[in-house]
């Protein structure tokens, strides 16, 4: 999956988050480990995939996850509308392929039972189905239009797969505070077709390897949107998840936030809960 991290700049503040980390429980404690021997940057390329692999194991093992979660879409004026989802993913053990994920939307009544089933692979042109309730059928989503917003939202289809390591070639371009926390700059660039970005900047805590910030260049290599991730619990004393994502469109003025709620993990689900079937069974 994607990237991970928490410290502080100033060695003395370090030395606070030594005394705290030394107070914490050994699980905790291993989730927020600092990643010894990291290449130097004198190799930024090798660096920046070191740091991308280590958020990626850190991640491995959950099996499978649940949760419910709020839409909320801001248009330029500022007004708002909410809708409420369920979001579905199940891992995937083959090193060679991607994670699979549901996404159901359950309110308000004109949009309830509008499903995305969504099968990551690593250079092969991800598989998107969705289901259309009014239409009673399942359509496929072209791998030439996955840069579109997703159901008006300034999320595009490509930013529901998951963030496999292979998708990407990576490389380090600096250390520097984001807020109170000190984050590893990638850059990242897609290695698939058809994306719509032709990079993202990704801004990963030092300590805990998780993302706290990316910026999505359009094909014109400007800067098109920025996501914030916010609110990390760590769950199962292993696995952490953002509970707020903020994504900001530059270009537009729009914005729309994903708060997460009830996260749920290793809970039974498998193959058939993510066939096409189960789009239509969703609602």
């Amino acid at each position: 999956m994607a990237t991970k991290a928490l410290n502080f700049c100033s060695y003395t503040l370090g030395l606070i988050i030594t005394v705290i980390t030394l107070a914490l429980p050994l699980s905790i404690s291993a989730a927020l480990a600092e990643v010894p021997g990291l290449p130097d940057a004198s190799d930024p390329v090798a660096r920046g995939l070191a740091i991308a692999t280590e958020s990626d194991r850190r991640d491995h093992g959950f099996k499978d996850s649940r949760a419910n979660l709020k839409m909320i879409l801001t248009n330029a004026y500022g007004d708002t509308s909410e809708r409420e989802l369920r979001f579905l993913t199940l891992e995937n053990v083959d090193p060679n392929d991607g994670d699979r994920n549901l996404i159901i939307f359950d309110r308000p009544r004109d949009v309830k039972g509008t499903s995305l089933l969504t099968y990551a692979h690593i250079l092969e042109a991800d598989d998107q189905w969705m289901y259309l309730p009014a239409l009673k059928r399942v359509k496929r989503i072209s791998s030439t239009n996955k840069s579109g917003p997703f159901m008006g939202s300034e999320f595009a289809f490509e930013d529901f797969s998951a963030q496999e390591l292979g998708k990407y070639t990576y490389k380090w371009l600096r250390d520097e505070a984001c807020g109170d926390r000190t984050c590893h700059v990638i850059e990242q660039k897609p290695q698939y077709e058809n994306s719509g970005y032709t990079r993202q900047i990704g801004w990963t805590d030092t300590t805990d390897y998780q993302v706290r910030k990316s910026e999505f260049y359009d094909r014109k290599n400007q800067l098109l949107k920025t996501l914030e991730f916010t609110e990390y619990t760590l769950h199962l004393e292993k696995y952490w998840r953002a509970h707020n994502l903020k994504m900001t469109n530059h270009q537009t003025g729009k914005g729309t936030t994903l708060t997460w709620d009830s996260f749920a993990f290793q809970t039974g689900l498998d193959d058939k809960d993510f066939s096409k079937n189960a789009l239509k069974r969703a609602c």
